[in-house]
């Protein structure tokens, strides 16, 4: 059995499962190596344009599986002691970075727990879908280690602000799915049985762009977000407008306004 689903229900989108329904995918080291294994994939995959990331059964994901055998990464070989370990939290915490990196527009579907790295997987994404019956917690504080793990002291207190990040990550307390949209952690809350078609008609919306303009839109938004600068974040911008500006979608846009029909991006060779 696959611990990380695949499917393309549509040509433009890929939809990533984590499938350990009876641990609420808990992220075993298994699962981690499938889903790296999976985003390499889609990084060579210039047809996807939108991936969907959500949990088969009730829960998104538990966090790291505890009773999980442990193991070192494959990054790890011939090493022990102190060596291996720094490899092998590199190899799981680099799932955060690896999203961010993606070419692809990445929504989190989040029905059921999204705990520890299952909340750091989230956090990491473009977009955060919720069922009302998600939940969330930092938790790594709870079992003996920093509660700052996979990202989630650069990508919370960005998502939520500075003081809401230290109080979900130093106390390490469950919130539920109203709180996680009113402190804007997830952008949108629907029925359980609407998440994936709310994921879907969000990616939909997204396809409606070009190819091009969509992949920079998030290419900079994940640069500015450390940009030292407004000039510098301005300067980012300016470079990419005019980069944009020489593919033709720009003329392509206007021609379409002008003459009152959808536009034809030249990437995909269909009307959005």
């Amino acid at each position: 059995m696959s611990l990380i689903e695949v499917a393309r229900p549509s040509p433009d989108v890929t939809t990533l499962t984590l499938n350990r329904p009876e641990r609420l995918n808990a992220l075993s080291f298994a699962l981690v190596e499938e889903l790296h294994a999976a985003l390499d994939d889609l990084e060579r995959d210039n047809s996807c344009r939108v991936v969907i990331l959500t949990g088969a059964g009730r829960g998104f994901c538990s966090g790291l599986d505890l009773q999980d055998p442990v193991r070192t990464a494959p990054t790890a070989a011939g090493l022990t002691g102190p060596a291996a370990g720094m490899r092998t939290q590199e190899y799981i915490a680099s799932l955060a970075p690896r999203l961010q990196r993606l070419p692809q527009t990445v929504i989190a579907a989040i029905n059921g727990p999204a705990f520890g790295g299952g909340l750091a997987l989230a956090a990491a994404c473009d977009f955060r879908i919720a069922a009302a019956s998600a939940r969330f917690g930092v938790q790594f504080v709870k079992i003996g280690i920093s509660g700052c793990d996979i990202g989630i002291s650069y990508t919370l207190p960005r998502l939520v602000g500075a003081g809401r990040a230290t109080d979900l990550i130093t106390t390490a307390r469950e919130f539920d799915a109203s709180e996680a949209e009113r402190i804007g952690f997830v952008t949108r809350l629907v029925a359980d049985s609407a998440l994936l078609p709310a994921a879907t008609e969000l990616a939909a919306t997204l396809l409606c762009h070009s190819p091009f303009a969509l992949a920079m839109t998030k290419q900079v938004l994940v640069a500015n977000a450390a940009a030292s600068s407004i000039d510098a974040a301005v300067a980012l911008e300016n470079r990419t407008q005019i980069l944009a500006g020489t593919g033709g979608e720009f003329a392509e846009a206007t021609a379409a306004f002008a003459e009152r029909r959808p536009p034809v991006w030249a990437q995909t060779g269909e009307r959005a």
